[in-house]
């Protein structure tokens, strides 16, 4: 959710900061990510991205109704059947929580959550994966492994049948879709795990590789060592500088002239250029990504 949510703030425009959990930690039901503005506290990826779109920060404004409807389609085939498979990989298989989940998480949050935190999502991911899929005919958890990696490859199959060679699933312009996949797919794709059936099949998709490599390079400023480039830092303080100037005029502007209020004020950050990168296994940060 973190990777998807972020991607989408780079996508939308949205002035998204990512902070550590402490011990104030204020999220319902000890759900994460987190969103907060002001006073406002807002768990789970789908209500975050329903505040940023309602304050205008809308990376679809571009769709039309039937790629609407494809969105919805696709995000419901991607909870279904990517979702389980890679809650499983991250959480519920021993080897990679052990030596990857459990360290990573418990090192971006502070004491006492890093004791408690990861335990939990640990034992939510399995219970999810057994509500929706521990019933007939599949009783024992050996069982519904096997069943839900067959569905998460069979979905990368999907994607990558859709997305063929184009730059993002509606063309040369990143949106919601995109960030949903996104989120799903890069940590897949970058962590290294000790247990890679997932990845795997994934790297044998080689435009879904380079999807994730192009929004890393293009959206998160990111080269092939895994460093931002020379001068990014002052580059993004002059834009952010640029968005609230602009939010400043665009408040002025709704006062004057309530239709206004309907036109969105942020589109999508569309690239002029976009150079495809080849996809790889070569090392970076987000080797480190958690979904």
């Amino acid at each position: 959710p973190q990777s998807l949510l972020q991607a989408y703030a780079k996508f939308s425009g949205a002035p998204l900061t990512v902070n550590t959990l402490s011990s104030s930690w204020r999220a319902p039901k000890g759900d994460v990510p987190v969103l907060i503005s002001e006073d406002i506290v807002i768990s789970q990826p789908a209500k975050i991205l329903n505040f940023l779109r309602k304050q205008k920060y809308n990376a679809d404004y571009e769709l039309s109704a039937k790629q609407g409807a494809d969105t919805l389609a696709y995000i419901a085939l991607l909870e279904e059947k990517l979702l389980p498979a890679l809650l499983h990989t991250f959480w519920v298989e021993a080897e990679n929580y052990c030596s990857v989940t459990k360290p990573w998480f418990s090192s971006k949050i502070t004491f006492p959550l890093s004791l408690y935190l990861p335990g939990k999502m640990s034992r939510e991911a399995l219970n999810r994966i057994l509500l929706t899929r521990g019933g007939p005919p599949l009783y024992s958890l050996t069982e519904v492994e096997a069943q839900i990696y067959r569905d998460a490859k069979e979905c990368l199959n999907l994607l990558s049948k859709r997305l063929g060679t184009s730059q993002f699933f509606f063309g040369d312009t990143p949106t919601t879709l995109d960030a949903f996949v996104f989120g799903f797919l890069a940590p897949i794709y970058k962590v290294c795990f000790p247990r890679v059936q997932l990845q795997e099949h994934l790297k044998q998709l080689p435009n879904l590789c380079r999807f994730c490599d192009d929004i890393l390079t293009c959206y998160f400023r990111l080269t092939v060592s895994g460093h931002s480039p020379a001068g990014q830092d002052t580059a993004d303080a002059n834009l952010q500088k640029l968005t609230q100037l602009v939010n400043k005029e665009s408040n002025l502007i709704e006062k004057m002239d309530d239709n206004l209020r309907k036109s969105p004020q942020h589109p999508p950050r569309k690239l002029t250029t976009l150079k495809l990168a080849a996809g790889g296994e070569e090392s970076s940060p987000l080797n480190r990504l958690s979904p």
